[in-house]
């Protein structure tokens, strides 16, 4: 029997994702399928999955269903909320260049406005970044902050560190080196479940330069991916933190650079191009390698 599965794929940035438009909220989708769908031999492919549900909230009449690779839920995808709004306007299904969209993060409004080109652009408000270590989630007192902080690396090396949430946690390490050298895949793996992070983080390797910070990733639940918007943000908070860049920098990842500004407010807006990459139908139940949860 068919299960037949209407997707369109979207990248923000090189950060890539199966797209799923369930206006009604008549089709949950098994984290076992999910993770199927995003594998990257034998599915679709993608850093992860966005269910994009309708609401009757007039202030935020969108909601973004996310699921990480790995099938686990997300609080908080700034590329991910990003390729929602251009989703939105390319099926028009909104004529606003100015909405919110729910996540399990909160309600984040987006700005759509054109590049110049052909295309658009994408402003999303993050909200206010959470130091504390109950916001991030870090264990340890409730109140105390994580910045700049010395943090063994796997007891091979130390470096500067400080733990962020922009909705879902974060820990930025500053490294002096081109993080190119870095082994994001066997480091970034390791810090995801280290202990301080009760529900695992999202790791950022990041080099503060002239002209921004050049920065690799390790997502929670997706792996190393080609950037990360949350992320970006809570890079640039943190080098804004600690009097490394202004309120206003250039967050590059191998996909791509990502404009974060943090406003006298405290909000963090985020910048950055999404776009259609291609629509597909596939059939669920041939997937291979699919399991059921």
């Amino acid at each position: 029997m068919s299960d037949a599965l209407r997707f369109a794929k979207y990248e923000g940035t090189g950060n890539d994702f199966v797209m799923v438009l369930d206006l009604d909220d008549e089709r949950s989708i098994d984290p076992g399928d999910v993770v199927a769908l995003c594998d990257r031999r034998t599915g679709v492919g993608a850093d992860g999955l966005i269910r994009v549900i309708g609401s009757e909230d007039p202030d935020a009449p969108f909601v973004m269903d996310y699921r990480n690779a790995d099938g686990s839920l997300a609080e908080m995808c700034g590329n991910g909320v990003r390729c929602v709004g251009m989703l939105l306007r390319d099926l028009g299904l909104t004529e606003e260049h100015e909405f919110g969209v729910r996540t399990r993060g909160g309600v984040r409004r987006l700005r759509l406005h054109e590049d110049g080109g052909e295309g658009y652009r994408v402003t999303v408000e993050m909200g206010i970044p959470g130091l504390t270590k109950a916001a991030i989630p870090m264990r340890g007192p409730a109140w105390e902050t994580f910045q700049g902080e010395p943090f063994d690396v796997g007891g091979e090396m130390t470096l500067r560190a400080s733990a962020v949430s922009m909705g879902n946690p974060h820990l930025v390490l500053f490294v002096q080196d081109d993080p190119d050298r870095i082994h994001v895949g066997h480091i970034g793996a390791a810090l995801e479940r280290h202990e301080l992070f009760p529900e695992r983080t999202n790791v950022e390797f990041a080099q503060v330069l002239d002209d921004g910070i050049k920065t690799r990733v390790w997502e929670r639940g997706s792996g190393e991916t080609m950037a990360c918007g949350s992320g970006a943000c809570a890079v640039a908070v943190a080098a804004n933190e600690a009097g490394l860049v202004p309120r206003r920098t250039v967050v590059r990842f191998p996909g791509g650079p990502l404009d974060v500004e943090r406003l006298e407010s405290g909000e963090v807006l985020l910048t950055g191009d999404a776009a259609h990459v291609f629509d597909g139908v596939v059939d669920l139940e041939r997937l291979p390698g699919r399991v059921r949860a």
